[in-house]
């Protein structure tokens, strides 16, 4: 199988329906956003150490980011209404989420990205994941197709990424950067 096509020399492409588009379509952008958090989340795990649970987590999470970028690019299983985004999936992250949260200290300050490299990828993951949802709201109101199981989940994974960022740090042993203000004393 070639790599190029020399179809989209001419700022087309085409969407999984078949249809062509300029690569500038709302759609177009959205599942290359989706890629591009896929893509970051693989950073991060070339940082985390092997039998890390964050490693364990974030590939599967990465095989469903595939399936929502295909979604988003207009594909539609036959066998399937609605979005390719379970209850389950939303789930996993909810249960991860708690899980997580039960070893790590509570939070008393905001905190900035950062401390370990894997946790500065997790966070920098969590904006462009951010990014997403608000591109996928701007669509959903501008009458695209936007399943709302596919936006609870990239709501959802924005938080497991923010916590997922406190806890690749936990693993590291390092602590999570306290956000000074300059206005007002910390505590």
């Amino acid at each position: 199988m070639k790599i190029y096509t020399k179809s989209g020399d001419s700022g087309k492409t085409s969407l999984a329906s078949g249809k062509r588009v300029s690569k500038s379509n709302v759609l177009v952008d959205l599942y290359g956003t989706c890629d591009e958090l896929n893509s970051s989340i693989g950073m991060t795990i070339a940082f985390l150490k092997e039998g890390s649970d964050l490693k364990n987590q974030l590939i599967p999470i990465q095989n469903i980011l595939f399936e929502l970028g295909s979604e988003l690019a207009g594909f539609r299983p036959k066998e399937k209404l609605g979005s390719v985004i379970s209850e389950e999936d939303i789930t996993f992250l909810e249960q991860a989420i708690d899980g997580f949260q039960e070893k790590l200290p509570p939070l008393k300050n905001f905190i900035l990205p950062g401390g370990s490299k894997a946790a500065a990828f997790l966070q920098f993951s969590r904006t462009i994941c951010r990014r997403l949802e608000r591109m996928m709201v701007t669509a959903q109101e501008e009458q695209q197709e936007i399943f709302d199981q596919s936006l609870i989940f990239v709501n959802r994974l924005s938080d497991y990424l923010f916590v997922a960022g406190r806890t690749a740090n936990l693993e590291e042993g390092i602590e999570d950067i306290k956000w000074l203000s300059r206005t007002k004393p910390n505590k």
